[in-house]
């Protein structure tokens, strides 16, 4: 099982969510992970609220280290549903991903975003594909 810090710096590859974005991995484990992201002005929308695109990237990146951290396998996003449910408030995102079921090549996760002030933000369900073992 990789470290924390191995994981961190296998997941930098993943440039457009962590150095764009700024996601970051705060925990995971095979199947699950919990990533945050650190709002910035960049990240608003003309409201004045996050963008849904940085949401959106959040919980992708939440799933990709959920769904690839532990196995050899890549497992990519075959299909995904947002449900924004309300506006962040406060600096800080969380997105904590879980498998619902892992087939051999077909998976489903769900993904709940929430902000630092204690709102439940986004829902997300994604379906992955297993591309290679």
């Amino acid at each position: 099982m990789p470290a924390l810090d191995e994981l961190r710096a296998r997941f930098a590859a993943d440039r457009f969510a962590t150095e764009l974005a700024g996601a970051e991995i705060l925990s995971a484990e095979d199947r699950h992970a919990v990533c945050t992201l650190n709002l910035r002005p960049e990240h608003m929308n003309a409201a004045g609220a996050p963008m849904g695109g940085v949401l959106f990237t959040l919980a992708d990146f939440a799933f990709a280290v959920a769904a690839n951290g532990f196995t050899g396998a890549i497992t990519v996003s075959q299909s995904a549903d947002i449900h924004f449910l309300a506006p962040a408030k406060g600096h800080t995102l969380t997105a904590e991903a879980r498998c619902l079921k892992a087939g051999r090549t077909v998976s489903l996760y769900a993904v709940d975003v929430t902000d630092d002030q204690g709102g439940y933000v986004a829902h997300v369900t994604i379906s992955g594909f297993t591309v290679s073992r």
